[in-house]
């Protein structure tokens, strides 16, 4: 899940507007000449896309009769976009699907079954869980192109001080290790977050979520889900431990505040890896410590899986198709895959693309070792937007402004009118 993303292309939004989608283009339409694809990129502009236009280059001199129409399109307006395109026939003939949309797009019909196709050819490559959530009804719509989990991340030199030699396993153990920070290093020892997003380990480690979707129940304000809460709240207060952060600003407060060195731990993914090394405090890239979320009052420890797919639209023809086909092949291949590690820092969805080269980078090896805890997301359309109310309400809590039963009691009454049918 990449946040903060896509404010860094303005011009996105031109260059889509210039751009004609190759299935609405009847010259490239036809099977016996070249054909040329339209790509929706949603990766970061700056830092991301340069990768993935040499990789398209790469496609086309290895593809002479396949021209690819790259388009960065910024990544908080590529799902309405593509929405709206899709739902006119004319949406661009392969998309970087979030893998939350993924099934959302599935059940409009706007994304092509792949099952069977050029672009699973390798299926048995790519992580099981990464393939379970890019599938709807019993069909798979996406290739994994980049995965993401959240870990704890941690100062190894902070903690070192600190006299603490081992990463924190449970909550508590985290709240002990925070007042020793404090105590020994002077700066906080965490700093917690207050977006729907990043409670998500605290759900799983008392063994709930937001929702029952195979009992279509929302259990957002069960008892499990409250003592979850709870535990989150606990960490805004204490020893060591940061006050919450409810602006607008808070998730690079909070960044900024890791990567100079004045807190030392917070939860992240691995999509701030580049930024944590552009840090002072991580100019020495072995001084960032990743470990596994700490588990909760169960034992269990876990995250929520991220990432993107690779999707094909349904409504470009045959000829486009088959070529978006061939281009997710490649784009999803070992080799690129590894590329795009290289280059940026982010984890493969297949492990044959963990190479000795990949895992060189502290960071990503550190993020792999925390994947077997990635829980997959359910094959629910509607999931991902049910960390908007969580959004809303859990600020309010955390600062004092709401009681975690209010709150929650006006997420559960928000998710009645996103998932009506889970409502009692």
């Amino acid at each position: 899940m990449r946040r903060g993303t896509a404010a860094t292309v303005l011009v996105a939004s031109l260059a889509l507007a210039a751009t004609a989608c190759g299935s609405g283009d009847s010259d490239s339409g036809k099977a016996d000449g070249p054909v040329t694809l339209t790509w929706w990129d949603t990766s970061n502009a700056t830092n991301e896309a340069p990768t993935y236009k040499a990789l398209v280059q790469q496609f086309e001199a290895a593809h002479k009769n396949i021209k690819v129409k790259y388009v960065n399109v910024p990544f908080d307006q590529a799902q309405n976009k593509f929405d709206t395109a899709a739902g006119s026939k004319g949406a661009p003939d392969v998309l970087r699907s979030e893998v939350g949309w993924t099934p959302a797009f599935a059940k409009k019909s706007y994304l092509l079954p792949l099952d069977g196709t050029e672009a699973l050819a390798d299926r048995s490559k790519f992580r099981a869980g990464l393939i379970k959530q890019a599938r709807y009804e019993g069909k798979t719509y996406g290739v994994p192109l980049v995965t993401d989990t959240l870990a704890l991340v941690y100062n190894k030199a902070l903690f070192k001080k600190a006299g603490i030699t081992k990463a924190p396993t449970t909550w508590d153990e985290l709240k002990a290790d925070a007042a020793k920070v404090e105590d020994k290093a002077g700066v906080d020892g965490y700093w917690g977050s207050t977006a729907g997003y990043y409670g998500q380990p605290f759900l799983y480690g008392e063994d709930t979520d937001t929702v029952d979707a195979s009992a279509k129940k929302i259990t957002v304000d069960s008892a499990a889900a409250k003592k979850a809460y709870g535990t989150w709240l606990g960490l805004f207060s204490g020893k060591g431990l940061h006050k919450a952060d409810t602006t607008a600003d808070a998730y690079a407060h909070i960044q900024d505040a890791f990567v100079s060195g004045k807190v030392a731990a917070m939860i992240q993914g691995p999509w701030e890896i580049t930024n944590f090394y552009k840090g002072s405090a991580f100019k020495d890239k072995g001084n960032l410590g990743i470990a596994t979320v700490p588990a909760g009052s169960t034992g269990r420890a876990g995250a929520p899986t991220g990432g993107h797919n690779l999707s094909v639209y349904a409504g470009s023809d045959k000829a486009h198709q088959a070529a978006a086909l061939t281009f997710v092949n490649f784009m999803t291949s070992a080799k690129s895959q590894e590329t795009i590690a290289l280059e940026n820092s982010t984890l493969p969805t297949r492990d044959d693309a963990y190479t000795d080269k990949v895992k060189a980078d502290p960071g990503i090896a550190g993020y792999q070792q925390v994947l077997p805890a990635a829980q997959p997301r359910p094959a629910l359309p509607e999931y991902s937007s049910l960390w908007t109310p969580l959004d809303t309400e859990l600020p309010k809590i955390a600062g004092g402004k709401e009681s975690l039963d209010k709150g929650l009691g006006n997420v559960e009454l928000a998710y009645t009118k996103l998932v009506p049918d889970f409502a009692e």
